[in-house]
């Protein structure tokens, strides 16, 4: 293997470093490179000019279609905006004690969280670098809190690995970043990288890895006091007549390596996921609630969508009240406007009859949505930290539920709380969706116990969401098959209609993509306002 390494690359020579210290490194170079950029928000949108009497119709009160609401209105446009369901926000969505929420399938759950506890079935975290709606939350007043992605105590889990007893984060990023950079100097040391690096950067390549990789004199890594300070230790250091500190044992690189949690030792690291992250103070949607007060004037709710017609002059759609309080939807109405800004998902908005050209029909009808299950337990007691000291953070597993996600907020304090029982997609989402909502959480149940043993004495209740089932949406977020062929024919103007929302932003899934993308549409349909 060491003479291989003769043979990298200065690519693999980065590859092999971003593994042993991380992938930060590695996200400068592919800035520098151009593959990771900031979000390109530059501040508060300015539409100059009177647009004069001009209505603008926007579909879906999502973060999308709110944003364009409130730019436009306050640029002199005359606005309405069409709301499938009872309250806005869209995906932008948290479930409280009292709630009640209908999948497809007439699946209903009563949400029975105590006070003060929530779920967020859709975004749960914001990026330090989504500057849009960063500044949104600035703006309109919504209060924000860390949220913690990476904890060094949470649990890494496979059940194929260490007789299926979960590791601490800590002992496996430690020691797979410390067995990887003895293996690295080694090969330094033997000559392998000569033609790669000088004389002189390979002293300050071994300093760098010495350091990095918790190595001693002789570049090995091995059980000290020094590793013990990263890894943790056997018996931690006490005070008074306690006994001194033990250092505690290396996992063998074979076992490391064979037990596959070094998949997740990366997660962090990628821009979107680094710290710091944010959260809203008292859910999601208090972002969503926070744009509702400033347009809830303009807002026609449970309106169903059912036909959008554009002509030269405008557009007309024709929608249903939905009837939602007494299950009655109500006869055809109609309104008309100038100029049109439809956010409404691609999964729904093709089963709407419109006169969309053909070549933006044929993009709706392409773009696929992806599947996911989210799921929210509620416990007695916040076990997480008064039996394993694990606050917030990110609890990894092979098994179907795919993560444990621990609460961000409200530490050390008593009664009951609620942590993210499983986040998954893909195959294990697929069969999750098939579920009735209890069968999920009863499958929530059985594998967190793998991890947690205390999940059945102290299970309260939950509530689950299956992204393919939920009505205004069918389905998580955009994903594009052939994105340079169609992206720019679905982003164009189509006679007197803009789309926008996640789906048209290169951001899918993220509530920034949907701010800018409603935020890029305005700007264009303005433009082309002012043009005359």
């Amino acid at each position: 293997m060491l003479r291989a390494l003769g043979q990298v690359s200065r690519r693999d020579l980065l590859t092999m470093i971003g593994a042993a210290a991380g992938s930060a490194a590695l996200y400068q170079a592919m800035t520098t490179l151009g593959h990771a950029q900031p979000s390109p928000y530059q501040g508060p949108i300015k539409l100059q000019g009177d647009p004069g009497t001009v209505k603008v119709l926007i579909l879906g009160a999502g973060l999308a279609g709110m944003v364009a609401a409130l730019e436009l209105r306050a640029a002199g446009y005359e606005v309405e905006l069409l709301e499938y369901r009872e309250k806005a926000g869209g995906r932008c969505w948290t479930l409280r004690g009292g709630d009640t929420y209908t999948e497809l399938g007439d699946f209903r759950q009563e949400i029975g969280y105590a006070k003060g506890n929530y779920f967020n079935p859709g975004p749960w975290r914001i990026p330090h670098h989504h500057h849009a709606i960063l500044d949104y939350c600035r703006r309109l007043g919504v209060k924000l809190e860390p949220f913690i992605q990476k904890n060094h105590n949470a649990f890494l889990h496979s059940t194929a690995a260490f007789g299926g007893k979960p590791q601490r984060f800590r002992e496996i990023a430690t020691d797979f970043r410390g067995h990887t950079t003895e293996l690295l100097a080694k090969a330094v040391n033997q000559g392998n990288l000569d033609e790669m690096v000088s004389e002189e950067d390979k002293e300050k390549l071994l300093e760098a890895l010495r350091t990095s990789g918790m190595l001693d004199q002789d570049f090995g890594y091995v059980k000290s006091q020094h590793t013990s300070e990263f890894r943790g230790f056997q018996t931690w250091p006490g005070g008074g007549a306690k006994p001194n500190p033990i250092p505690s044992d290396p996992i063998a690189p074979g076992d490391i390596l064979q037990s596959g949690l070094w998949r997740w030792l990366g997660v962090a690291e990628t821009v979107d996921h680094q710290e710091t992250m944010f959260q809203p103070v008292g859910g999601m949607d208090m972002i969503a609630q926070a744009f509702e007060r400033e347009i809830k004037d303009l807002i026609r709710y449970n309106a169903k969508v059912t036909s959008i017609k554009q002509d030269e002059t405008g557009v007309t759609v024709i929608y249903q009240d939905t009837g939602q309080d007494t299950g009655i939807e109500g006869e055809p109405l109609e309104t008309r406007a100038d100029w049109c800004i439809c956010t409404i998902p691609f999964s729904i908005l093709g089963q709407i009859e419109s006169n969309f050209s053909d070549g933006v029909k044929s993009v709706i009808d392409k773009v696929q949505y992806a599947g996911s299950v989210k799921i929210g337990l509620e416990f007695n007691r916040r076990f997480w930290e008064e039996d394993e000291q694990i606050y917030g953070g990110i609890s990894y597993t092979d098994l179907p539920i795919a993560l444990i996600g621990y609460p961000s907020s409200d530490y050390l304090s008593t009664g009951k709380g609620v942590l993210v029982g499983g986040y998954n997609w893909d195959t294990a989402a697929y069969h999750f969706t098939s579920m009735t909502p209890e069968e999920r959480i009863n499958k929530a149940l059985e594998y967190g116990a793998t991890i947690h043993p205390q999940y059945r004495k102290e299970f309260s209740n939950g509530a689950s969401v299956a992204w393919y089932r939920v009505p205004w949406a069918l389905g998580c977020y955009g994903v594009w098959d052939d994105r340079e062929a169609d992206y720019s024919r679905a982003t164009a103007l189509d006679g007197r209609t803009l789309m926008a929302g996640e789906h048209l932003s290169y951001l899918p899934g993220w509530q920034e993509g949907a701010i800018l993308s409603g935020l890029d549409a305005i700007s264009r349909l303005h433009a082309r306002v002012m043009s005359g």
